[in-house]
């Protein structure tokens, strides 16, 4: 069971999404607003958001954005949107998952389940080192050269995938299976954003890789940089 934050505007959605999730063993809290739904991320500290897009006072991305500057709460987006660059927009905003509307609780309940199951996974697992990359899964911390990461969860599942299997090349199809928990795979462009992301932090960019080097054709490879 989690306790999951629905920010929705629409009464009639957001009561079958409670009524599914509560039926699923889910604890629902709600809120109609971008600002009601801010406060209560904060402040109740559920453990996972489903995130409208449309709301009324504030753009959901814009809600997602002021959301990730407070909290590494994993954040599902509910999406009427379909088009491929909105979808883009959200995940480089931060969104861990999205669903476009429509959409059922059992669909919703599956994506909840595997983020979660996500964050947890490795939680067992020993410290990996790559050059000055440190990852605790235990901690759920990592760091660059003796400085932390601030890393969203599914950043730092992809980045404890990749550097659990240092030097070795990784294909995205792998990737959306093992780290987005796709079994049939999904869209490549959604491991670009979040590769992109991620070489933000480290500091560096495709065209000039320290640590994250892409292989034409085939995936990305994560190896410490050459002294």
């Amino acid at each position: 069971m989690a306790q999951v934050l629905l920010v929705e505007d629409d009464p009639t959605i957001r009561a079958a999404l409670i009524r599914g999730l509560t039926e699923r063993g889910h604890a629902v809290d709600s809120a109609g607003t971008a600002l009601a739904g801010l406060e209560r991320a904060v402040t109740h500290r559920p453990d996972l958001v489903v995130l409208d897009l449309g709301l009324p006072d504030l753009d959901g991305t814009t809600v997602l954005r002021m959301l990730r500057g407070a909290s590494r709460v994993p954040v599902i987006v509910a999406t009427a949107r379909d088009d491929e660059r909105e979808i883009v927009a959200v995940l480089d905003a931060g969104a861990d998952d999205y669903l476009v509307k429509p959409f059922s609780a059992a669909q919703l309940d599956a994506r909840i389940r595997a983020v979660l199951r996500r964050g947890g996974e490795s939680a067992g697992d020993p410290e990996v080192v790559v050059g000055g990359l440190r990852i605790d899964p235990r901690s759920r911390r990592a760091s660059l050269d003796g400085t932390p990461l601030d890393l969203t969860p599914r950043e730092f599942a992809l980045l404890h995938h990749l550097a659990a299997r240092a030097d070795a090349v990784v294909s995205k199809k792998e990737l959306l299976t093992e780290v987005w928990q796709l079994p049939y795979g999904g869209a490549d462009k959604t491991v670009d954003v979040h590769l992109s992301w991620l070489r933000r932090k480290l500091g560096e960019t495709a065209q000039a890789p320290r640590y994250l080097h892409a292989v034409r054709g085939v995936g990305v490879r994560i190896s410490a940089p050459e002294a």
